[in-house]
């Protein structure tokens, strides 16, 4: 963790402190250091004081993109913030509340059950997510950092790494798709056969409500997404979908691609209001249920697992009571 060589920690932005890298920060770029540090500052004002010379790396003005040395000698000027998440409310039981949610932890990483409804950061009206919660939660803890993401309605496994050199290990493994993820989904409609293997490119079209929106198009990314069948429902399929790649809104683009959207997906679907008013779901039906991956330090094979929330097991028990086979108007 980097070393402040000026004033404390509550006062820094009151007055410009002189921040030393070490070697947890080494080639971290200028712009995520500052972010990093700047918890409420918005990030066209990073950027701004970068650009006007107030930071400064080694006495020089540096560019937003410049890697960090340790032992490099950052300046960080006075700046105003909103208020931090200090004294903020954690949710409903407070810092344990997220605690309890660690569904696994040593000394690199964890492993979070992600609530749905609860983003893994702060931003876009957003206040505060999953990450600053748990930076609250656990003072001093300012290298936690997110391995990767998951869209704010969807529930489970979230890795987070407790050190920068674990965070480039993790996600170095998520790159080269050495990450085995599994989330358990509920597509509208039969699914065919066993399964099948969805592959099929994924754009990034525009943003829409502070989100993006993602379709098929040949112009996007490669995006291999593999439904296997769990359980036939009515009007309904229950599976497991393992992500080959990692896109935005894979799952949800490519399931409403073979014309099966996912249960409770207003964005990528179609109206599943029949089956949310029969069957109580008030969210999408999407959880991220596995994570298997080599952990940083000792190369040992690591899996997690998070149970399938109440509310979504409920949905799945009131459909298997329905008569034979069909939700009406589904």
């Amino acid at each position: 963790m980097a070393r402040s060589d000026g004033p404390d920690r509550q006062a820094e932005n009151r007055s410009a402190q002189v921040v030393t890298v070490d070697a947890e920060e080494q080639a971290r770029r200028l712009d995520n250091f500052l972010l990093g540090r700047l918890k409420g500052v918005p990030r066209a004002h990073v950027y701004r004081i970068i650009r006007s010379g107030e930071v400064r790396v080694n006495s020089r003005r540096a560019g937003p993109q410049q890697r960090l040395q340790a032992g490099d000698k950052v300046r960080i000027p006075p700046i105003r913030t909103a208020p931090g998440v200090e004294g903020r409310a954690l949710g409903p039981g407070g810092a344990a509340w997220i605690e309890q949610r660690v569904l696994y932890e040593d000394t690199d990483l964890l492993v979070l059950d992600k609530p749905a409804g609860l983003a893994v950061h702060g931003g876009s009206g957003v206040s505060l997510g999953a990450i600053e919660l748990l930076r609250a939660a656990r003072p001093g803890a300012e290298s936690l950092g997110l391995v990767h993401r998951l869209d704010r309605e969807t529930s489970g496994c979230l890795l987070v790494a407790k050190r920068r050199t674990s965070l480039r290990h993790l996600q170095a493994q998520f790159r080269d798709g050495n990450v085995r993820k599994v989330y358990l989904a509920l597509m509208l409609g039969k699914l065919e056969g066993r399964g099948r293997l969805v592959d099929a490119p994924l754009f990034t079209a525009e943003r829409r409500g502070g989100e993006r929106h993602v379709r098929v198009d040949s112009a996007g990314k490669p995006s291999q997404t593999r439904f296997e069948v769990q359980e036939r429902l009515p009007g309904a399929t229950l599976t497991r979908a393992v992500l080959l790649t990692g896109r935005t809104h894979q799952i949800r683009v490519h399931a409403a691609h073979l014309g099966l959207p996912l249960a409770g997906d207003s964005r990528y679907g179609s109206e599943s209001g029949a089956l949310a008013r029969q069957c109580g779901l008030r969210r999408l039906f999407l959880h991220a249920a596995q994570l298997e991956f080599v952990s940083p330090s000792d190369g040992r094979r690591i899996r997690v697992d998070s149970p399938l929330p109440d509310e979504l097991a409920g949905v799945l028990e009131r459909l298997r009571q329905q008569p034979d086979g069909k939700v009406e108007g589904a």
